[in-house]
């Protein structure tokens, strides 16, 4: 069965270790990861970035990176992933929003672009922060009657 999941989640994953990244999205993203599951993320650090690399090494998904600008206007470690992952074939589509600069709108609407795509959202918040880009996310897709699965990281 085809599916198309949007993955959002915190920049802010510093003191996270790589190794409970691996575990969570071994946990939470494998199981839906097939080759014909379709993901969508954002081009952010943190959650998208390692969440784009996990899903592009582990698994044969189809991988989209919806960004609100340009690939350029993303940090230098997450535009060199898209990149990355674009040279080595791994990525069905990046899409550039083009927004006219990098904010709290410009990412909500990247957001509602992702969700609007997919079946189900896996978010990976960090807190309870209700203003929280993925709490926005989460929320979106709940008013859009569609299923979320919420891993704290």
């Amino acid at each position: 069965m085809a599916r198309s999941v949007t993955i959002s989640g915190t920049r802010s994953i510093g003191d996270v270790a790589v190794v409970s990244l691996a575990e969570a999205f071994n946990a939470y993203l494998q199981p839906f990861a097939t080759p014909d599951t379709h993901f969508h993320l954002g081009g952010a650090t943190g959650i998208d970035t390692a969440a784009l690399d996990w899903l592009a090494e582990h698994t044969q998904a189809v991988l989209t990176v919806a960004v609100p600008c340009t690939v350029t206007d993303q940090p230098v470690g997450a535009s060199e992933a898209i990149m990355r992952w674009r040279r080595r074939g791994r990525l069905a589509k990046i899409v550039e929003l083009e927004a006219p600069k990098l904010s709290t709108p410009a990412y909500h609407a990247r957001n509602r672009w992702m969700v609007d795509r997919s079946d189900f959202v896996i978010g990976f918040p960090r807190g309870t922060e209700p203003t929280s880009g993925t709490w926005y996310t989460v929320n979106y897709a709940a008013e859009q009657g569609k299923p979320r699965l919420v891993v704290p990281v």
